[in-house]
């Protein structure tokens, strides 16, 4: 996650909740004067409001004692809502009412439907990476009979894709014959060698799987090395002594004009295709029996899902 994305939702966290002080009320209580006043003084508790180019919407009374209500949007970000006193000293952060009037029994209900809304989802998800990494060579590790699938897809140039595989080792060493992990390419635009590593990577594969992981290894490795001037090199160094014919790789990897080169990169865009199809937009993402998981995330996050998936095949 980028530092803008951090700060947006820090501030999405933040604007859920709590009040802002306020400087004294001015004297000049026209409308406009006293929004702009509310805005720079959330812009001093906010700084981070000040990228977002916030604007003030109407101000009027609450129908709470001594509250007045409004809102201001953020282009491309929403409208945050508050409750501000009339005399202007404090201001109150607030978000959409929650219906809180349902049942014990409705609220089991709603519980249910959302289950069954999300199996659904899961195995319709489960089926299209089914149907995507059934023909081919794809890069597998873990036991290829395992009843669990983890689908991950990935950027070699990605800080936190390197974070999430070191999380996919722990669960394949910790559940053995459980588990098997399923490589995709999802190499982001603004990681310029990103993309080479991963049509490099995959050519790689073509001719034995274990090349394959011993790039990705090494690319996650020692990524602080690796530049876009000199990712090729770098990659045949870590291939020497996996066997492969380097001239076939080089052919597939370097030669742009080549049959081979074109087919890997049509791999590699395929796997970002069905990612973004499947609602993937960052790096890394993962998909456990088809149920997604987001970012790069600690192993409690994956073990109650698999558990789940485990239970679901016995």
């Amino acid at each position: 996650m980028n530092r803008l994305s951090k700060t947006v939702l820090l501030l999405a966290v933040v604007l859920t909740a709590g009040y802002v002080t306020l400087a004294p009320a001015l004297a000049d209580d026209d409308g406009e004067a006293r929004k702009a006043k509310i805005l720079a003084n959330l812009k001093l508790a906010y700084p981070q409001l000040e990228q977002l180019n916030p604007t003030m919407g109407e101000i009027k009374p609450s129908g709470f004692g001594g509250l007045d209500e409004g809102s201001f949007t953020m282009p491309g970000r929403g409208t945050q809502k508050f409750l501000v006193s009339s005399d202007d000293t404090k201001l109150y952060l607030i978000g959409d009412p929650i219906d809180v009037s349902k049942s014990a029994e409705e609220i089991a209900a709603e519980l249910a439907k959302r289950a069954e809304a999300e199996a659904k989802k899961a195995a319709e998800m489960r089926k299209q990476l089914d149907e995507a990494i059934s023909g081919g060579t794809v890069p597998v590790r873990g036991n290829p009979d395992a009843s669990v699938t983890i689908v991950e897809f990935s950027d070699f140039q990605c800080p936190y894709c390197a974070r999430g595989t070191q999380t996919m080792d722990q669960l394949l060493e910790k559940y053995p014959e459980d588990v098997k992990l399923v490589f995709k390419h999802f190499p982001l635009s603004f990681h310029p060698w990103a993309k080479p590593a991963a049509i490099a990577a995959h050519c790689a594969g073509l001719q034995k799987p274990e090349a394959f992981w011993t790039l990705h290894d090494n690319y996650f490795a020692k990524q602080k090395e690796i530049t876009p001037q000199n990712v090729i090199e770098k990659t045949k160094e870590f291939l020497a002594g996996t066997g492969i014919d380097m001239e076939a790789w080089s052919e597939c990897a370097e030669n742009k004009e080549s049959e081979a080169y074109k087919a890997a990169a049509a791999v590699v865009d395929g796997d970002m295709a069905l990612g973004q199809k499947l609602g993937v937009s960052g790096t890394p993402g993962f998909f456990v029996n088809g149920e997604f998981v987001n970012g790069a995330q600690p192993l409690s996050a994956f073990e109650p899902l698999i558990a789940k998936a485990k239970q679901a095949g016995s």
